[in-house]
Order: C-alpha cells, then sequence, then structure tokens
C-alpha cells in the first residue's frame, strides 16, 4: 500500500508541476496560436493526472483539503475541454447527459464544501473560510453552466468566456498546491489561509476583467 501511495504521489507531484508550468506560460503569452494550444494540451492532461492522483491520495490518507483541490480541478479541466467542443463543432452541439453530470457532481461537491467550512468556523476554526470560498466559486460556475446549457447566456461567445475562465481556474488549484505545499519555506508568522486564499484573490478578479473585455453580446 505504501508504495502505490508513493507512486500516485510521484504521479501527482510530477503532473502538477508540469500544469503549474505550462499554465503559467499560457497565461502571461498571447492567446489562441498554435503554441497556446499545444501548451493547453500538456496543461489538460497535466493537471488531469494531478486532480485525479490527488483524489486517490485523499481516500487513502484522508485529507478533506486534498479532496477539495482535485475536485475543484478535476471540474475545471474537463467543463474547460468540453466548452472548447462546443466551438469546435460550429456551435452546434448542445450540452448532453455528461456535461449535466459533471456540473451536479460540482453542484453537489460545493455545497459539501462550503457546509464543511460553516462547521469549521462554529467551532471555531476560522481556516474553514477557504472550503467557503471554493465552494461559492464552485456555485458560481455552476450557475453560469446551467444558464449556457439552456441557451441563457448573455454572450455569444459564452464557451470562450467560460474556457477562459476554467482554465484558469484549474491554474489557481495548481498554484494553490504549490503554495501550501511549500509554505513552510516562508516566514511562520504569514496565516495559513494566506496561502490556501492568494492566488484566488489575485487571480480571480483578472477572470472577471478578462471576461468583460472579450465577451461579445
Amino acid at each position: 500500500m505504501d508504495i502505490v501511495f508513493k507512486i500516485f504521489l510521484a504521479l501527482h507531484i510530477t503532473g502538477g508541476a508540469l500544469g503549474l508550468i505550462t499554465g503559467t506560460i499560457n497565461l502571461i503569452r498571447r492567446k489562441g496560436d498554435k503554441v497556446h494550444r499545444r501548451l493547453g494540451k500538456v496543461f489538460m492532461y497535466s493537471m488531469l493526472t494531478a486532480g485525479f492522483s490527488s483524489l486517490v491520495l485523499s481516500v487513502m490518507h484522508p485529507n478533506y483539503f486534498l479532496f477539495m483541490i482535485g475536485v475543484f480541478t478535476l471540474y475545471m479541466i474537463a467543463t474547460g475541454k468540453r466548452y472548447i467542443n462546443l466551438k469546435l463543432s460550429g456551435g452546434t452541439q448542445k450540452a448532453d447527459r455528461l456535461d449535466w453530470a459533471i456540473t451536479i457532481v460540482m453542484l453537489a461537491a460545493a455545497i459539501l464544501f462550503i457546509g464543511i467550512g460553516i462547521k469549521l468556523i462554529v467551532k471555531p476554526n476560522f481556516f474553514g473560510t477557504v472550503f467557503i470560498v471554493f465552494g461559492s466559486l464552485g456555485l458560481l460556475m455552476v450557475k453560469l453552466d446551467f444558464a449556457n446549457y439552456q441557451g441563457k447566456s448573455r454572450a455569444k461567445n459564452y464557451w470562450l468566456l467560460a474556457h477562459l475562465q476554467r482554465m484558469t481556474g484549474a491554474y489557481i488549484a495548481s498554484l494553490t498546491a504549490f503554495l501550501v505545499v511549500n509554505a513552510k519555506y516562508f516566514p511562520e508568522y504569514l496565516p495559513a489561509a494566506l496561502f490556501w486564499l492568494l492566488p484566488t484573490a489575485i487571480l480571480v478578479p483578472l477572470i472577471f476583467r478578462w471576461t468583460r473585455r472579450y465577451e461579445v453580446r
């Protein structure tokens, strides 16, 4: 069992590292060209590996935080890819059972995360704020899914906006995991919640900014 754990841990570290590197490059350079697409594929498979392995690790050694990051990562990558498929199909493809299943699972997970967060805060343990923030982000994305899948989006290019939001969300998960794992190398007076929330605090406003820039009503 220890060997199996080490194998999945190695997969998680490798996938997370590749995802962080390729995600950072794609985040700061021009979008839509051949390099972006190639790096995007590496990022996608790397994050799928990191997300799936984190779920296995969180079950083998129970860890709510690792489980939350895994669910969040897999949902963001899966929906980010599915939205691009809508564009590649000429905009004629509609959400199918798989799309709805992914969204429903995230809805349940988001409610669970918020519930855990509230329970922790009541103890009191203010680290529950992390669960509430991630759960709230999940609910926001689920709400957008429902609007997009039912043809109620305000934007014509909703597939592009959703792809941008989801892939950036997956990058947030990767960067968060990196900071949390390496928190021991930072000054001890910095609160643990800072490493969990800093990537979200920095990148979520950028997501809203990019959405407004590229939105076509």
